[in-house]
């Protein structure tokens, strides 16, 4: 009975380090986003200094997760838990770089005359950042239905990621001038896409959690 009472405690402390981690990851990407519509270079630089606390939760969750596996050697539902756990960590943690990778893209073009106005580049944003939201949304809660909509919004962002690589490769064909802030625009776009496949992979340990299904190298079926 002591053991699992410890057990149980320890299962806490993971989810609140996660919840800590969760919450970081999303400011920093809510953040490096602003930084990069806005053209606030301070912001952008907060961003990139801001990432070594993500970091080191990340080292603090992979020892307590080893520590539960080895010594506690949990079955079922509570295995399932610390391996999502294991898997959204490492998710979080490529969050926190990707915000770190837009946080630069901003700080260059912050010193540069804007880019004319794209609005597939707003859309982008809201994208990512909703996919970002839901799938956290999706782990607090346990919530499936959630995580598929997730999932199922992925190709949403891959496409504006092409239109978009499309506009500026056509804006670089036109005018020389602009190919230096262009291909930071298009790595930019890239890192949002990104920020939306990583929100997918914590969707899908969401489904592997609640549902004990691997859903990761297959394309899954929305049922929404």
């Amino acid at each position: 009975m002591v053991q699992r009472v410890h057990f149980t405690k320890k299962l806490e402390e993971l989810r609140l380090l996660l919840l800590r981690m969760a919450s970081l990851a999303e400011v920093a990407v809510h953040n490096a986003v602003k930084a990069f519509l806005a053209n606030e270079s301070d912001l952008a630089e907060s961003v990139i200094m801001g990432d070594n606390e993500i970091n080191q939760l990340e080292d603090t969750i992979d020892k307590l997760t080893l520590e539960l596996l080895a010594q506690d050697q949990p079955v079922a539902r509570d295995l399932r838990f610390i391996i999502g756990a294991m898997r959204v960590t490492v998710n979080l943690e490529r969050l926190g770089d990707e915000a770190v990778n837009l946080g630069h893209r901003a700080l260059f073009l912050s010193t540069r005359p804007p880019l004319p106005f794209n609005q597939k580049m707003e859309r982008l944003c809201d994208v990512a950042k909703k996919m970002l939201a839901d799938a956290l949304k999706a782990f607090v809660e346990n919530d499936i239905r959630l995580a598929e909509e997730v999932i199922a919004s992925d190709s949403q962002a891959d496409e504006l990621n092409m239109k978009l690589l499309r506009d500026y490769v056509n804006d670089m064909v036109s005018e020389s001038r602009v190919v230096e802030r262009a291909v930071h625009c298009i790595m930019a776009a890239r890192h949002l896409e990104r920020v939306g496949d990583l929100s997918t992979n914590i969707a899908e340990a969401v489904i592997f959690i609640v549902e004990g299904e691997s859903v990761k190298h297959m394309k899954y079926k929305y049922r929404g």
